[in-house]
């Protein structure tokens, strides 16, 4: 193809790259290097019958002008990703320094906020991805055994969690759970204790959360999976059977290595939707027991009087960087396999 023609057709998605991607990044990038200005008080006095009292307020004029000549904010330079709010490498040298032992140091940096953050991003991400391919891959299995007749059926109610909005499936999961709930209430009864509740210990909040995830984005993972079952050799499957080769070894070595790139692909989008974890949070009211990377970019920037932009795009950064993280070993196997191929 001619490099003319070649530039014709990809200059146009550049554009739209730059425009929606490259530039929104570097704006966030800019952001996160600066603050929010100092507010600027002014003193005033209020007099009545029973004599004067001072009252300090902010300057709403002065503080106006300050953001019309510097919008982003005060210059702090990488203060705001080393901050306690975020790295807090000064509380984690400290935490270090002092510790008695590891489960003291591990509970103390949990205390911090962006690493409680952390941490429950990653377990959320490390532990829903696989559960979902699984869950995925077997679904997709099963319904492409079962008979044509039914086949529609079955696969509209494998798509309801997919269908149904992440806010509102969670809201409906919280209800049910909820001590008048219906699963709330059978646990009760089943463990014959009243005061049973998922809401009560962060560790089955966690639970609950995952089991969410999971249900929620199998779907997904079962669409891409049967829609490569269709693909599947037939000649290789029936050589397969001719040499005796059961269901599960006709699964493990045909279906499974043929199914190998849509995996990755799953992988890919799985890790980096769960790794931006919000709406189960907000759906379930799991603030006070979990929090996700997106849970504190919210909590910053719903602050009505002055919402902390700056914090925001370091945080969004940072979560930018983990994303990639973790799809480098994805991205690395995803290399290989197109180099094998080549």
């Amino acid at each position: 193809m001619p490099h003319k023609v070649f530039l014709s057709f990809l200059w146009p998605s550049l554009i739209v790259m730059i425009l929606f991607i490259a530039l929104p990044i570097v704006s966030v990038v800019y952001q996160s290097l600066h603050v929010e200005h100092e507010q600027i008080m002014i003193v005033g006095e209020t007099c009545g019958p029973f004599g004067c009292t001072e009252e300090v307020s902010v300057d709403a004029e002065a503080m106006g002008k300050l953001r019309e000549e510097k919008p982003a904010g005060r210059f702090n330079g990488l203060g705001t990703y080393f901050n306690e709010s975020h790295l807090a490498t000064d509380e984690i040298a400290e935490i270090f320094a002092t510790s008695a032992d590891f489960r003291e140091f591990r509970n103390r940096v949990m205390n911090l906020p962006f690493y409680n953050a952390l941490i429950f991003t990653v377990s959320y991400t490390l532990i829903v991805t696989p559960l979902v391919m699984l869950v995925g891959f077997i679904i997709a299995i099963v319904v492409n055994m079962v008979p044509r007749l039914f086949k529609g059926p079955v696969i509209f109610f494998s798509l309801l969690p997919m269908i149904v909005t992440p806010l509102i499936g969670s809201l409906v999961l919280f209800w049910m759970i909820d001590s008048r709930g219906v699963i709330g209430a059978s646990l009760q009864v089943l463990f014959a204790d009243p005061t049973l509740s998922l809401k009560a210990s962060p560790t089955l909040t966690w639970v609950t959360l995952f089991t969410y995830g999971v249900w929620h984005s199998a779907p997904f993972a079962f669409v891409v999976f049967y829609a490569g079952l269709q693909t599947v050799p037939q000649d290789t499957m029936e050589s397969a059977m001719v040499d005796g080769a059961n269901r599960w070894e006709r699964i493990r070595f045909v279906t499974i290595p043929h199914l190998m790139p849509l995996a990755i692909f799953v992988a890919l989008m799985q890790l980096m939707d769960n790794f931006r974890v919000f709406e189960p949070i907000i759906g379930f009211a799991a603030s006070a027991s979990a929090s996700s990377l997106s849970y504190l970019i919210f909590n910053d920037l719903r602050i009505s009087n002055t919402p902390l932009f700056g914090s925001a795009a370091a945080t969004s950064m940072l979560t930018i960087f983990g994303i990639i993280i973790l799809l480098l070993p994805v991205l690395r196997q995803n290399w290989r396999e197109f180099n094998r191929k080549s």
